[in-house]
């Protein structure tokens, strides 16, 4: 059966009360967005409690599958026939229409669930369960009924039209992206933060991103893998807009002036002095970070706490309990490990210690930092003011 309509179930969404339309607005807008890059022509819209999807013409079933499986707060999509005919004689031949073409085998169990959200209906939800799951065992002898476990639960919804559906595909969950503010990723190379990013989307957070570039330690290949990566997240996220910040002169710098073991913490935390600069020009509400506890050096919890030291936004950490196996699986899941695992190393690499410390003294930092005044200010200052801007989508 070639489906022209989708049922968009939401899960979260339904508990905002007075709020809710705010949230199914949003997800209207990114379904829409989302239905931009499908080949067709498609119309997504509300109505009492249920948001649908319709075709407008031939288009590619896989590519809006696919499209609809990487919008937020999307819980469930429904592949449906809508019909405008509610006569039910002629509703219960519609039926065993559906199951017959959706269902080849008819060697299962089902249970129909009717609905009768039009009240002026005049068959009453439990006697069209009863006739139209009647007329099923009429048409298909092998069929069944199983009302506790159905190998198919047959929904029919009476409304303005009749919605029918049976298959429910799932959706990433989470909250429309847009709902909840805009925060500034921290991106570099890795595995690790377009998971971050990827998840604090998922809870509707609208992300910006910024990547610390070192040429000519690091590669052009360097900088376009980051791109890439950001446009991987992007199909989640909607829209990226990269910050690509010159950072040579500034690790240089740490790099002659501080003590080569503190060389991490101190660039961190002008990293994070700089993306939190850029995220106040943006609008941005709070920073994001891969750091996962115990990963690395600068991810131990007094490493942690030196680096949020220098910080006055919140700095969200969703990975911070995950090992990283765990991370690795998410990465394949949304598809960025391919691109993360490429062998072009970003700064965070190159200008690393051989022995670097894992817990920070804050006041040798702070004092390690005086060798850079006089300098850093201006450094950091034409860093915020020259980064490049790259809209990833």
């Amino acid at each position: 059966m070639e489906f022209q309509s989708f049922l968009i179930k939401y899960a979260e969404i339904g508990t905002k009360g007075k709020n809710r339309y705010l949230f199914e607005d949003a997800l209207v807008h990114q379904i829409k967005n989302a239905l931009k890059k499908v080949e067709g022509t498609f119309l997504a819209s509300k109505e009492s409690g249920r948001i649908y999807v319709q075709a407008m013409g031939p288009y590619d079933y896989g590519q809006v599958m696919e499209a609809l499986q990487r919008v937020f707060g999307i819980a469930w999509i429904c592949p449906m026939l809508q019909v405008e005919d509610k006569d039910f004689g002629r509703l219960k031949e519609t039926v065993v229409d559906y199951v017959d073409q959706v269902y080849p085998d008819k060697h299962f169990t089902f249970k129909v669930e009717s609905r009768r959200a039009d009240k002026e209906y005049p068959i009453h939800s439990e006697q069209m369960n009863r006739d139209l799951g009647e007329r099923i065992l009429e048409a298909f002898p092998d069929t069944k009924v199983d009302v506790h476990k159905p190998d198919v639960l047959l929904k029919v919804e009476v409304r303005k039209v009749v919605n029918i559906y049976s298959r429910m595909v799932p959706g990433p969950g989470g909250m429309p992206v847009g709902t909840n503010g805009k925060a500034m990723l921290l991106l570099s190379g890795g595995i690790d933060s377009p998971v971050a990013g990827y998840m604090v989307a998922k809870r509707g957070v609208k992300v910006d991103a910024v990547y610390f570039h070192a040429p000519p330690y690091t590669s052009g290949r360097a900088k376009q893998k980051v791109v890439d990566l950001a446009r991987l997240v992007a199909r989640y996220s909607g829209p990226i807009p990269l910050h690509v910040v010159n950072f040579t002169d500034i690790q240089l710098l740490i790099y002659d002036k501080c003590p080569h073991e503190e060389l991490t913490i101190i660039m961190r935390r002008y990293m994070m002095r700089i993306a939190e600069e850029i995220a106040r020009k943006n609008d941005g509400l709070a920073l994001i970070t891969g750091e996962s506890i115990g990963q690395v050096a600068s991810q131990t919890v007094k490493s942690l706490a030196a680096t949020n030291e220098v910080c006055m936004m919140p700095v969200f950490r969703p990975l911070i309990g995950f090992d990283k196996q765990e991370i690795v699986d998410i990465s394949q899941k949304i598809g960025t490990f391919e691109t993360s695992i490429q062998p072009f190393e970003d700064c965070c690499t190159i200008f690393v210690a051989k022995h670097p410390v894992i817990k920070p003294n804050l006041e040798r930092i702070r004092k390690s930092e005086k060798n850079l005044e006089g300098k850093i200010e201006e450094m950091v200052r034409e860093a915020v003011d020259t980064a490049e801007m790259i809209w990833c989508d």
